[in-house]
Protein backbone atom coordinates (compact mmCIF):
# COMPACT_ATOMS: atom_id res chain seq x y z
CA UNK A 1 0.00 0.00 0.00
CA UNK A 2 2.78 2.29 0.74
CA UNK A 3 4.69 1.67 -2.67
CA UNK A 4 1.34 2.33 -4.67
CA UNK A 5 0.57 5.94 -2.22
CA UNK A 6 4.32 6.59 -2.78
CA UNK A 7 3.54 6.33 -6.77
CA UNK A 8 0.53 7.93 -6.67
CA UNK A 9 2.20 10.81 -4.53
CA UNK A 10 5.69 11.19 -7.35
CA UNK A 11 2.47 11.15 -10.58
CA UNK A 12 0.91 14.07 -8.85
CA UNK A 13 3.92 15.67 -8.03
CA UNK A 14 5.59 15.18 -11.62
CA UNK A 15 4.10 18.04 -13.54
CA UNK A 16 5.40 19.98 -10.85
CA UNK A 17 8.76 18.93 -10.46
CA UNK A 18 8.98 19.18 -14.67
CA UNK A 19 8.36 22.75 -14.53
CA UNK A 20 10.54 23.42 -11.59
CA UNK A 21 13.19 21.62 -13.50
CA UNK A 22 12.93 23.00 -16.68
CA UNK A 23 14.61 26.47 -16.61
CA UNK A 24 17.86 24.55 -15.29
CA UNK A 25 16.85 21.72 -18.61
CA UNK A 26 17.38 24.92 -20.30
CA UNK A 27 20.72 26.43 -19.06
CA UNK A 28 22.40 23.15 -19.08
CA UNK A 29 21.52 22.29 -22.75
CA UNK A 30 22.21 25.96 -23.90
CA UNK A 31 25.53 26.00 -22.05
CA UNK A 32 26.33 22.76 -23.85
CA UNK A 33 25.25 24.02 -27.29
CA UNK A 34 28.19 25.18 -30.08
CA UNK A 35 27.67 28.59 -30.71
CA UNK A 36 26.39 28.21 -33.86
CA UNK A 37 23.27 26.57 -32.65
CA UNK A 38 21.60 28.81 -29.86
CA UNK A 39 19.73 30.55 -32.65
CA UNK A 40 19.12 28.46 -34.81
CA UNK A 41 15.86 28.26 -36.64
CA UNK A 42 13.75 26.09 -36.20
CA UNK A 43 15.36 25.64 -32.42
CA UNK A 44 16.62 22.73 -31.26
CA UNK A 45 16.27 21.96 -27.59
CA UNK A 46 19.10 19.40 -27.64
CA UNK A 47 22.48 19.81 -28.81
CA UNK A 48 24.07 18.03 -31.82
CA UNK A 49 27.18 17.80 -29.87
CA UNK A 50 28.22 18.49 -25.99
CA UNK A 51 30.38 21.46 -26.28
CA UNK A 52 31.48 21.29 -22.94
CA UNK A 53 34.84 23.99 -24.29
CA UNK A 54 31.61 26.89 -23.24
CA UNK A 55 32.42 26.01 -20.09
CA UNK A 56 36.37 26.43 -20.19
CA UNK A 57 36.34 29.86 -22.15
CA UNK A 58 33.65 31.17 -19.97
CA UNK A 59 35.64 30.16 -16.99
CA UNK A 60 38.83 32.21 -18.56
CA UNK A 61 36.89 35.17 -20.03
CA UNK A 62 35.18 36.10 -16.59
CA UNK A 63 37.78 35.33 -13.94
CA UNK A 64 35.23 32.90 -12.88
CA UNK A 65 36.98 31.43 -9.94
CA UNK A 66 38.05 34.54 -8.57
CA UNK A 67 34.11 35.72 -8.05
CA UNK A 68 33.68 32.20 -6.70
CA UNK A 69 35.70 32.72 -4.33
CA UNK A 70 34.07 36.83 -3.26
CA UNK A 71 30.99 35.69 -3.14
CA UNK A 72 31.94 32.26 -0.61
CA UNK A 73 34.03 34.38 1.15
CA UNK A 74 31.38 37.47 1.30
CA UNK A 75 28.32 35.29 1.65
CA UNK A 76 29.95 32.46 4.37
CA UNK A 77 30.84 36.07 6.75
CA UNK A 78 27.62 38.25 6.46
CA UNK A 79 25.91 34.02 7.43
CA UNK A 80 28.77 33.84 10.45
CA UNK A 81 27.87 37.86 11.41
CA UNK A 82 24.21 37.36 11.74
CA UNK A 83 24.16 33.93 13.44
CA UNK A 84 26.41 35.52 16.09
CA UNK A 85 24.39 38.78 16.55
CA UNK A 86 20.82 37.39 16.20
CA UNK A 87 20.75 33.94 18.06
CA UNK A 88 21.48 36.03 21.70
CA UNK A 89 18.93 38.87 20.66
CA UNK A 90 16.51 36.18 19.92
CA UNK A 91 17.19 33.78 23.18
CA UNK A 92 16.73 37.53 25.26
CA UNK A 93 13.43 38.21 22.96
CA UNK A 94 12.00 34.43 23.84
CA UNK A 95 13.47 34.18 27.66
CA UNK A 96 13.12 37.93 28.86
CA UNK A 97 10.00 40.37 28.97
CA UNK A 98 10.95 44.18 29.05
CA UNK A 99 8.38 47.16 28.31
CA UNK A 100 9.31 47.73 24.70
CA UNK A 101 9.38 44.32 23.21
CA UNK A 102 6.06 44.27 21.51
CA UNK A 103 7.39 47.41 19.24
CA UNK A 104 10.54 45.77 18.98
CA UNK A 105 9.47 42.83 17.14
CA UNK A 106 7.05 45.28 15.56
CA UNK A 107 10.17 47.65 14.06
CA UNK A 108 11.84 44.05 13.33
CA UNK A 109 8.52 42.89 10.79
CA UNK A 110 8.76 46.68 9.56
CA UNK A 111 12.33 46.87 8.72
CA UNK A 112 11.69 43.68 6.03
CA UNK A 113 9.73 45.92 4.07
CA UNK A 114 12.12 48.34 3.08
CA UNK A 115 14.48 46.84 -0.57
CA UNK A 116 18.01 47.41 0.09
CA UNK A 117 17.46 49.42 -3.63
CA UNK A 118 15.47 51.98 -1.54
CA UNK A 119 18.69 52.92 0.92
CA UNK A 120 21.05 52.43 -1.80
CA UNK A 121 21.84 55.98 -2.12
CA UNK A 122 22.55 56.42 1.85
CA UNK A 123 24.80 52.95 2.04
CA UNK A 124 26.89 54.49 -0.87
CA UNK A 125 27.13 57.57 0.97
CA UNK A 126 27.78 56.27 4.21
CA UNK A 127 30.54 53.79 2.24
CA UNK A 128 32.55 56.16 1.23
CA UNK A 129 32.83 58.47 4.33
CA UNK A 130 34.27 55.37 6.05
CA UNK A 131 36.49 54.50 3.28
CA UNK A 132 35.27 51.34 2.90
CA UNK A 133 34.26 51.73 -1.22
CA UNK A 134 35.56 48.39 -3.00
CA UNK A 135 35.99 46.58 0.08
CA UNK A 136 34.37 42.90 0.29
CA UNK A 137 33.92 43.74 4.37
CA UNK A 138 31.77 46.16 3.46
CA UNK A 139 29.72 43.84 1.67
CA UNK A 140 29.79 41.83 4.78
CA UNK A 141 28.59 44.50 6.69
CA UNK A 142 25.84 45.39 4.84
CA UNK A 143 24.32 42.44 3.80
CA UNK A 144 24.52 41.00 7.73
CA UNK A 145 22.74 44.22 8.38
CA UNK A 146 19.57 43.46 6.30
CA UNK A 147 19.71 39.98 7.14
CA UNK A 148 19.65 40.40 11.21
CA UNK A 149 16.23 41.64 11.64
CA UNK A 150 14.61 38.20 9.32
CA UNK A 151 17.14 36.31 11.31
CA UNK A 152 16.26 37.59 14.69
CA UNK A 153 12.18 37.33 14.19
CA UNK A 154 12.33 33.61 12.63
CA UNK A 155 14.80 32.52 15.48
CA UNK A 156 12.68 34.32 18.56
CA UNK A 157 9.60 32.37 17.22
CA UNK A 158 10.76 29.12 17.24
CA UNK A 159 12.85 30.04 20.43
CA UNK A 160 10.04 30.60 22.51
CA UNK A 161 8.67 26.95 21.38
CA UNK A 162 11.69 25.48 23.55
CA UNK A 163 10.48 24.24 27.09
CA UNK A 164 12.14 26.60 29.81
CA UNK A 165 11.58 24.19 31.77
CA UNK A 166 14.78 21.70 30.20
CA UNK A 167 17.01 24.87 30.90
CA UNK A 168 15.75 24.98 34.51
CA UNK A 169 16.12 21.11 35.05
CA UNK A 170 19.58 22.01 33.92
CA UNK A 171 20.19 24.40 36.77
CA UNK A 172 18.56 22.51 38.99
CA UNK A 173 21.54 19.86 38.60
CA UNK A 174 23.83 22.26 38.81
CA UNK A 175 24.68 23.43 35.38
CA UNK A 176 25.59 26.99 34.69
CA UNK A 177 23.60 29.24 33.00
CA UNK A 178 25.96 29.22 30.11
CA UNK A 179 26.24 25.47 30.58
CA UNK A 180 22.52 24.80 29.98
CA UNK A 181 22.58 27.10 26.99
CA UNK A 182 24.92 25.41 25.01
CA UNK A 183 24.30 22.23 25.95
CA UNK A 184 20.75 21.57 26.28
CA UNK A 185 19.25 24.59 24.03
CA UNK A 186 21.54 25.09 21.62
CA UNK A 187 21.11 21.47 20.13
CA UNK A 188 17.78 21.84 20.31
CA UNK A 189 17.85 24.91 18.03
CA UNK A 190 20.40 23.81 15.87
CA UNK A 191 17.60 23.15 12.90
CA UNK A 192 16.00 27.13 13.52
CA UNK A 193 19.70 28.54 12.90
CA UNK A 194 20.55 26.40 10.05
CA UNK A 195 17.25 27.26 8.52
CA UNK A 196 18.30 30.88 9.24
CA UNK A 197 21.76 30.42 7.83
CA UNK A 198 20.00 28.84 4.62
CA UNK A 199 18.46 31.77 3.59
CA UNK A 200 21.08 34.84 5.07
CA UNK A 201 23.30 32.56 2.53
CA UNK A 202 21.08 32.24 -0.34
CA UNK A 203 19.87 36.56 0.18
CA UNK A 204 24.09 37.04 0.48
CA UNK A 205 25.05 35.20 -2.62
CA UNK A 206 22.05 36.20 -5.02
CA UNK A 207 22.84 40.52 -4.36
CA UNK A 208 23.36 42.14 -7.31
CA UNK A 209 22.48 45.74 -6.35
CA UNK A 210 24.51 47.36 -3.68
CA UNK A 211 27.60 44.69 -4.94
CA UNK A 212 27.10 47.14 -8.30
CA UNK A 213 27.31 50.31 -6.24
CA UNK A 214 29.98 49.34 -4.11
CA UNK A 215 32.85 47.44 -5.74
CA UNK A 216 35.16 48.95 -8.78
CA UNK A 217 37.87 46.07 -8.85
CA UNK A 218 37.12 43.37 -11.08
CA UNK A 219 39.15 41.45 -8.47
CA UNK A 220 36.63 42.37 -6.02
CA UNK A 221 33.61 41.10 -8.56
CA UNK A 222 30.80 38.82 -6.90
CA UNK A 223 29.45 36.22 -9.07
CA UNK A 224 26.70 38.38 -9.96
CA UNK A 225 28.41 40.97 -11.33
CA UNK A 226 30.42 38.73 -13.39
CA UNK A 227 27.71 37.21 -14.76
CA UNK A 228 25.70 40.66 -15.51
CA UNK A 229 29.37 41.30 -17.41
CA UNK A 230 29.01 38.81 -20.12
CA UNK A 231 25.64 40.65 -21.10
CA UNK A 232 25.83 44.42 -19.96
CA UNK A 233 27.50 46.86 -22.17
CA UNK A 234 28.12 44.37 -25.50
CA UNK A 235 27.24 44.33 -28.78
CA UNK A 236 27.20 40.46 -28.99
CA UNK A 237 25.78 38.35 -25.91
CA UNK A 238 27.47 35.16 -26.13
CA UNK A 239 24.83 32.92 -24.55
CA UNK A 240 26.00 29.90 -24.56
CA UNK A 241 28.74 31.40 -21.51
CA UNK A 242 26.06 33.31 -19.93
CA UNK A 243 24.03 29.76 -19.07
CA UNK A 244 27.32 28.26 -18.69
CA UNK A 245 27.98 30.93 -15.92
CA UNK A 246 24.63 30.57 -14.61
CA UNK A 247 24.27 27.34 -14.23
CA UNK A 248 27.42 26.50 -12.38
CA UNK A 249 26.63 30.04 -10.20
CA UNK A 250 23.44 28.12 -8.74
CA UNK A 251 25.08 24.82 -7.80
CA UNK A 252 26.93 25.72 -4.78
CA UNK A 253 23.41 27.04 -3.10
CA UNK A 254 21.37 24.05 -4.58
CA UNK A 255 24.42 21.64 -3.07
CA UNK A 256 23.64 23.37 0.42
CA UNK A 257 20.21 23.57 -0.06
CA UNK A 258 20.31 19.81 -0.56
CA UNK A 259 22.62 18.80 1.98
CA UNK A 260 20.91 20.66 4.90
CA UNK A 261 17.05 19.48 3.50
CA UNK A 262 16.42 17.95 6.07
CA UNK A 263 17.22 20.74 8.60
CA UNK A 264 15.03 23.15 6.90
CA UNK A 265 11.88 20.91 7.02
CA UNK A 266 12.77 20.42 10.70
CA UNK A 267 12.99 24.10 11.29
CA UNK A 268 9.77 25.34 9.65
CA UNK A 269 7.48 22.78 10.65
CA UNK A 270 9.13 21.87 14.94
CA UNK A 271 7.20 24.25 17.02
CA UNK A 272 4.32 25.45 14.56
CA UNK A 273 1.89 22.71 16.53
CA UNK A 274 2.40 22.26 20.15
Amino acid sequence: MSKRRSLLIWLVLSPLLGIILFPFAVMLFTALKPRAEVFSYPPRWLPSELHWQNFVEMWQATDFGTALWNSTLISLGSTLLVLILSVPAAYAMARTNFAAKQPFRQFLLATQMLSPILVVLGIFHLVVSIGLVDNKFALVLIYAAFNIAFAVWMLQSYFASIPVELEEAALIDGCTRWRAIVSIFVPLAAPAMVVTAIFTFINSWNEFVVALTLLRSQNNFTLPLRIFSLVGGRYTVEWEQVMAATLLATLPVAIVFSWLQRYLVRGLTVGAVK
